[in-house]
């Protein structure tokens, strides 16, 4: 079976999470291999001690697509639901995989910022609304989307199911589903 690494960006409270683990149960019903690399555990685990500046942030991303290279070379779908708010981090991201001869995908769930915030999963937009935070990606922080992202999913206008199943599409479509 191929690995690819399929980086899902956006806002926080996007969907990017909920996306990845809809459509890992479905790549696994299949028989492929997957691990979904989340922003969070990473930073409890592997990026422990960063923090939120530019610097940080594009440090994390980095050890994220080294890791996530590192599986998909191997065979497995990584699915890096990760918001990686800065293009040219993505792009060295992306660099790196095609460097290597690894499938890279960018995907963009573009949900806008007034639905993320109503969705506050995290309870990060009510905390900077309050003046606890500051840095929110999107809010007081930049979040550059992506200019031509493989997929654009509109996950506010579709079920978790069908933005998951036009992910599955591109990863047929690209020959690694």
């Amino acid at each position: 079976m191929t690995g690819a690494t399929i980086w899902l960006t956006g806002l926080p409270s996007a969907g990017k999470t909920t996306l990845a683990h809809e459509l890992a149960g479905r790549l696994r019903g299949e028989g492929h291999r997957v691990e979904v690399l989340d922003g969070d555990e990473i930073r409890e685990f592997l990026s422990a001690g960063l923090g939120f500046s530019r610097e940080d942030r594009h440090t994390n991303v980095q050890r994220i697509g080294f890791v996530a290279e590192l599986l998909a070379s191997n065979g497995v779908k990584a699915l890096v639901p990760v918001i990686a708010p800065y293009a040219d981090s993505r792009e060295a991201v992306r660099k790196r995989h095609q460097a290597e001869g690894t499938t890279y995908l960018e995907v963009h769930v573009a949900t806008p910022l007034d639905v993320c915030s109503e969705r506050d999963v995290k309870g990060l937009y009510a905390k900077q609304a309050a003046g606890e935070i500051s840095g929110l990606t999107g809010v007081d922080d930049p979040y550059e989307a992506p200019e031509s992202p493989d997929l654009r999913i509109e996950s506010h206008t579709q079920t978790v199911q069908e933005s998951a199943a036009a992910l599955h599409a591109l990863l047929t479509e690209r020959g690694v589903a």
